[in-house]
């Protein structure tokens, strides 16, 4: 039998750490990959909460398991268990992907960067660009993080004001002290006139506006944070990390409008492409695990 269709005492394993994990699409992308290269490698998906995820990093150097995959609360609570956190990841305060280096354990994001080679692939300019972002939960930090690091010139972050306003804040000015990118907070409220014209202004100015809220998915389907339509232009690209619906509310609104739109599936096809070259050094196959995702 070929590697890729048997397991023996030389498959490599690699994991996902979640609570819950059935939702995960991880083991069906990364299980196909590793078939069609005919790797010895298999990919499985634990229930671990944060009272059991020390546990389990710890596993990873016990059992040789070469590598895996966070989600939250998880990608901030592993990063006390770790030996290293490469650039992003610590800028993010998360980590989405582990490599275990004959036993050293380094903390990745891939977020981020699959964040941003999806807009780019989809013809999204940020080369020194403005960029209006809506969010600062985890999906917000991996993404601000790459931006400034990667690509964007100015960044506005508009988030509700509430009990994390002040997380925002500390790290928008982390984002300030460690890259060259310049980045602002903004009060994100729809009630209030002069929030309201500091949208319209920092959209206006942006090539780009991202959504890296749940508003528009699960419970909030339907819904979106965007007033109207007139806080848009065809010549604005609009992007949603939510790829469940496949088309929110914000980017039918933005397609209405004329705006090139892109949904979250390459953003997650991206960062387990990235995850599956920092664990193999191979390439996914994207025609193999593309379809799985419905793109």
């Amino acid at each position: 039998m070929s590697p890729s269709s048997s397991i023996d005492a030389s498959t490599a394993l690699y994991a996902f750490f979640a609570h819950p994990c059935r939702h995960s699409k991880s083991p069906l992308m990364h299980n196909a990959a590793f078939q069609a290269l005919g790797l010895n490698c298999r990919y499985l998906a634990f229930d671990v909460d944060e009272s059991r995820l020390r546990g389990a990093v710890e596993a990873m150097r016990t059992l040789n398991i070469r590598g895996a995959n966070l989600s939250m609360p998880n990608k901030t609570a592993v990063i006390p268990y770790l030996d290293e956190l490469a650039p992003e990841a610590e800028l993010a305060g998360a980590v989405n992907t582990i490599v275990n280096e004959n036993g050293r354990l380094v903390g990745h994001n891939t977020d981020g960067v699959g964040w941003l080679r999806g807009i780019r692939e989809a013809g999204i300019p940020l080369n020194g660009e403005k960029l209006t972002l809506v969010g600062t939960g985890g999906a917000a930090k991996a993404i601000l993080a790459t931006a400034a690091l990667r690509g964007a010139g100015e960044i506005s972050v508009f988030n509700r004001r509430s009990r994390h306003w002040q997380q925002a804040e500390d790290f928008v000015a982390k984002l300030r002290f460690h890259t060259a990118c310049n980045v602002h907070l903004y009060e994100l409220n729809c009630d209030d006139a002069d929030c309201l014209d500091t949208l319209r202004r920092e959209i206006s100015q942006s090539v780009l506006l991202a959504n890296a809220t749940n508003v528009g998915m699960g419970a909030l389907e339907g819904q979106t944070w965007l007033p109207d339509p007139s806080f848009l232009r065809p010549s604005l690209a609009v992007s949603d990390v939510i790829y469940v619906p496949a088309e929110t509310k914000l980017l039918q609104i933005a397609k209405s409008v004329g705006c090139t739109t892109q949904n979250g599936a390459p953003m997650v096809l991206y960062q387990g492409a990235i995850a599956f070259h920092y664990w193999t050094g191979q390439e996914m196959p994207l025609d193999v695990v593309r379809p799985l995702l419905e793109m």
